[in-house]
């Protein structure tokens, strides 16, 4: 019995253990680890926090402006685009409109010699106005070099679209016959060769701006007429000059 109440009296009188404190520190640690992750969340959306803030006071600013509240006009922020969270690209502003009946006026004063003679057809699309310009009056059967006579009216035409800061997009086309000469192998070479040529003329004689123009060759696959008839693939033997409206600026969201 006294062995007993030895034994429990060594027991109670043990020093305390120092390593008690290894169980908060490792509760702290959890924690700094947990608060370090949601900052680095957080960083990682900051931008688009920040661009939908700026989008929610810009429309309680548009609201507070509206002609009903203050008799002013609606804030032009009002009118900015938000994209979805997921998207890469915000736009500023709507591509800008521009009068085609107008402009076509214009053309037809300086083409008009051209446009009675069917060596350049002007049309309005959905993508904007087209003026074509046909084989016929511009370049030589199954060669991309421009005639004499081509490079005045061209010169015209971007004379005419530089001064309303109008973007190109210089598209070239073919028939679906097969071409297989010294300079050319297929319909592809040879409608890209051809918008080159009008691209360069535009440029580099017209003047036109080099940011505002682009080039496209796509060969026989995008007739405007049956390849069926003689008529039909001269019709198809073109180089369209695509006429849209400048956009205005996107900002990229990273």
């Amino acid at each position: 019995m006294s062995r007993r109440r030895n034994r429990h009296a060594s027991e109670s009188l043990a020093p305390p253990s120092h390593e008690r404190w290894l169980v908060s520190y490792a509760d702290f640690m959890t924690l700094l680890f947990a608060v370090f992750v949601v900052l680095f969340a957080f960083s990682r959306y900051h931008s688009s926090i920040h661009t939908v803030s700026t989008a929610i006071h810009s429309g309680f600013d548009a609201l507070s402006a509206a002609p009903g509240a203050s008799g002013m006009s609606q804030s032009p922020a009002a009118e900015a685009k938000i994209a979805p969270p997921h998207s890469e690209v915000l736009a500023v502003g709507p591509q800008k409109h521009f009068d085609t009946g107008e402009l076509s006026k214009e053309l037809q004063g300086v083409l008009g010699d051209s446009i009675s003679k069917q060596e350049i057809v002007m049309q309005t699309t959905p993508d904007g106005l087209v003026i074509s310009l046909r084989e016929l009056g511009f370049f030589n059967s199954g060669q991309a070099q421009l005639l004499p006579g081509a490079a005045a009216k061209l010169k015209s035409t971007a004379k005419v679209l530089a001064e309303h800061g109008l973007e190109v997009r210089v598209e070239g086309h073919s028939d679906d016959q097969p071409i297989h000469n010294a300079m050319f192998h297929s319909n592809w070479e040879l409608s890209s060769a051809r918008a080159m040529s009008v691209l360069s003329l535009l440029v580099n004689e017209g003047g036109f701006p080099e940011t505002s123009i682009s080039v496209a060759g796509y060969g026989e696959h995008r007739p405007v007429a049956s390849n069926a008839t003689p008529e039909g693939r001269r019709m198809n033997r073109r180089v369209d000059l695509v006429v849209v409206a400048p956009r205005t600026a996107e900002v990229k969201l990273h």
